[in-house]
This record gives structure tokens, sequence and C-alpha cells, in this order.
């Protein structure tokens, strides 16, 4: 035993030496909105990084040194491209080489709202299938708890290697937010666990060469409840509001006005909007991820089960208002012609994954309107996982013509980019998911 213990020192040892002088290879699976901004992050601090996608045209466009995240600035990527210290491939048989591999692929949910492992699992079978002693592996994925010293864990060891001896693994969570002007990859503090010590003090060595502040806690089961727990905390009180605000409006009072006063004192109470559902890949998944878990300890999640019914009904209450709207004016939503203003989840960025722009178009490409959109940052609606039979959709100009034209204009997503007052001045209705009309007026409605 003690000959192990050597061994296993020696390894740690000399990872952790070569950490500290910045001489390992670090390895990402997944260039997206997780995975670039950490080889950019990697590469800048002088680490060499090879990225692994799936995806051909990304690892091209990464070649090339151009960006295909728009919050990105492109001028970084194409300074990572320069560097000499990256180098982008779809060949996961290369995955022997990297001293550390980051695992940064989606963990979306089956459509019976269960948590699909199918891009972690390949992933930690396509590391197994090149596993040397003296490696660690990170996984950043949202998750359930023991995601990574049960699952990850069993198929890395499978390979006769033993973790915490031969290799190292540990699980810190993504908090990308993207277009957040003031908080990016380096300088929102890092949260680490460990499988083990060892793997944890390893992966924290890591992170701490690039991340101004790394958050240490004592395994990885508490690193993925603690990131399970900043979304509960989002979707639980994005669901109170909405809540409020249908309760509000049949009570004739403004939430947005409400929410204003509220954010007022100055301690015991956090401003959050309603909109027209929840979206993004966070907040619509991740409270599914423990609710599915806790039912194998036979715990009832009612908080998370409850926010999801909100939420989920949110779209339906939005279509609720328009047809009740158009209805006023003696028109069926059939035929409507109804301009959707922003596909993006939220305002000011390029991401339409889980946006409830979709469910807000499919409701009304089911009762029969004629449904266009305009987003100045996504010209051509992408293929969607969860909506692939919606027709493909390009934005149409936002000009006096187009509103005029529309019977019903729908603020899905508030960006800054669009001109509210031409949308005021000309849309013959307006219905206001985002509360970008404060003052009441007659052809504008709060849904």
């Amino acid at each position: 035993m003690h000959h192990h213990d050597n061994l296993a020192r020696g390894e740690s040892e000399k990872l952790l030496a070569a950490i500290r002088e910045r001489e390992v290879l670090v390895g990402i699976i997944g260039l997206g909105y997780v995975g670039l901004p950490l080889a950019l992050a990697f590469t800048e601090r002088g680490f060499r990084v090879l990225g692994f996608d799936v995806d051909e045209t990304k690892v091209q466009a990464l070649a090339r040194g151009e960006s295909y995240i728009k919050h990105l600035d492109g001028g970084r990527v194409a300074a990572m491209a320069a560097s000499g210290r990256f180098a982008a491939t779809t060949d996961f048989s290369r995955l022997g080489e990297p001293d550390a591999v980051l695992i940064c692929v989606p963990t979306p949910l089956t459509p019976q709202r269960e948590p699909d492992m199918t891009y972690v699992e390949r992933s930690a079978h396509q590391i197994a299938a090149c596993l040397r002693r003296g490696q660690l592996v990170v996984l950043e994925s949202t998750t359930y708890p023991g995601t990574t010293d049960e699952l990850v864990r069993g198929i890395l060891e499978a390979t006769g290697l033993r973790c915490g001896e031969d290799f190292f693994l540990a699980f810190s969570p993504e908090r990308e937010d993207p277009g957040n002007k003031d908080y990016g990859t380096t300088n929102t503090p890092k949260v680490v666990g460990g499988v083990d010590p060892v793997s944890g003090n390893l992966a924290q060595a890591l992170y701490d060469q690039v991340i101004a502040r790394t958050v240490r806690v004592s395994s990885a089961r508490a690193a993925e409840a603690a990131k399970l727990t900043e979304n509960i905390f989002r979707a639980v009180n994005i669901a109170l509001v909405n809540e409020l605000k249908m309760v509000y409006d049949r009570m004739g009072i403004d939430i947005w006005e409400v929410l204003d006063a509220a954010a007022t004192k100055p301690f015991g109470f956090m401003r959050f909007n309603p909109g027209p559902g929840w979206g993004g890949h966070c907040i619509p998944l991740d409270p599914f991820y423990l609710a599915w878990k806790a039912r194998e300890f036979g715990a009832s999640t009612r908080f998370i089960e409850l926010a999801g019914e909100v939420n989920v009904r949110m779209p339906e209450y939005v279509i609720e208002k328009l047809t009740l709207a158009l209805n006023d004016r003696g028109k069926p939503v059939k035929g409507a012609r109804v301009l959707v203003l922003g596909i993006a989840y939220k305002r000011d960025i390029d991401d339409p994954r889980e946006s409830p722009a979709f469910e807000l178009i499919h409701h009304l490409l089911r009762l029969g309107a004629e449904v266009s959109y305009h987003d100045p940052h996504i010209p051509v609606a992408p293929r969607m996982r969860s909506w692939p039979h919606l027709p493909p959709m390009r934005s149409v100009p936002l000009d006096s013509t187009t509103l005029a034209g529309s019977d019903a204009v729908l603020i899905a997503t508030d960006h800054a980019a669009v001109d509210w007052g031409l949308v005021a001045a000309h849309a013959p209705l307006i219905v206001d998911t985002r509360g970008v009309f404060r003052q009441p007026s007659p052809h504008v409605v709060k849904a």
C-alpha cells in the first residue's frame, strides 16, 4: 500500500507542479457558450489548450480565428488562434494528450423531463478510451448531485485506473451569464469540489491560475448541489413574480410599478422580473435534475414542481391575453398577422435555446395565426432540439410598413437595439410581456 501512496503522491505532485508552471495542456470538450470562454481564459493566461467539438464548422471557424458567439469579443478569438497555443479538433482519439480535461457539454432533459446524460456519458467514455495516469478530469456541465462520483467515476474506473491515485476527478460548475458586461469567466468566483481531496486540490490549483477567486467545497456533490441551488433560487422567484403578475393584473395593479416600488427597499428584497415563460439553458432544466434525483431518496421537491407548473403556464397566459385583445378589436387569432419581437431567451444576446418565444410561436401557429419575427441578433431562427417541427424562419426588417401591416406585435424579448418608439408609433396592438411600455396606452396590453 505504501508503494501505491508514493506512486499516487508522485502523480499528483508532478501534475501540481506542472499546473503551477502553466506547463499542462488543457483539453476542453464542447466549445460552446461555456467551453469557448474557458479556452480563451486559459490561452490568455499562457496555457496551451486543445479544444474538442463534434461540430466541424466550429473547429474550422476557430482555426480561422472567428467567433460564432456574438457576446464574445471576436478580437480575443482571433488572438487565441494566432497565439499558437490553441488548436481545436473533432478527433476525440486525441484525448490522451491533455493533462487536464474539462467537460463542457450540454445536459438537456428528455421529453419526459428526466436528465439526459447522453453527452456527459459519451464524453466520459471518450476520455476513458484514452485515459492515462496523471490526468485530471473536471465536469462543468450542470447536473444532479452524484453524477461525478457515481456516473463519470464509474466509467473512468472501468479502465482499471483508480480515481485519486492514478487519475483525478472533480466537479466545477460553469457560471456563464451571456451578455453580462460586469462578470465573465475570469472574475466570477468558481466553485470547485473534488471526488477526493487530492483531486479537489488539483482542480482548484488549475482554476486558480485563470480565475480571480475559487471557492472550494468538500465534495463534488456539494459543488453539484451549489449550482442547482443557484438556478432553483432563480426558477422559484421567477415563478413567484409571474404568479403575482397574473393576480395583480386581475386587480388592475401593474406588476412593474409594484416591483419598482418594492425594489427601493435596500435590504430583504431581491428583484426578479416576470416574463412570457422561462428560457435559457439553465432555469427551465436544472430544477428538474434535483427533483429527479430526490425521488431516489424518497424526498419531494414541491417548490420546484410548483415553480415548473407556474412557469410552464406562462406562454398560455400570454396567448390568452393576445387572443382577448384581438377579440376586443373584432379579430380572430386565425389568420391574424402576428409579429414576434425578440426570440432570444433574454435581452441583448443571440442565444435562442429554450426561449419561451418558440413556445409562443408554436401556440400561435396552432391557432392559425400568420407568424413572423424580428430579432436584431438572430437573423435566422435555428433548428431547435425541442421544436423540430417549427418551420424555418428569418428575421423580418422592423419598419413602419411591417409594424402597421401586423394585427398584433408580441414583445417576447426586450432587446435594447430595437427602436421601441417606432414600434409604439406604428403597431396597431402591442402585447407586452417584458414591461417595455410602462405608461398605460389604449393599444398596449400587458401580458
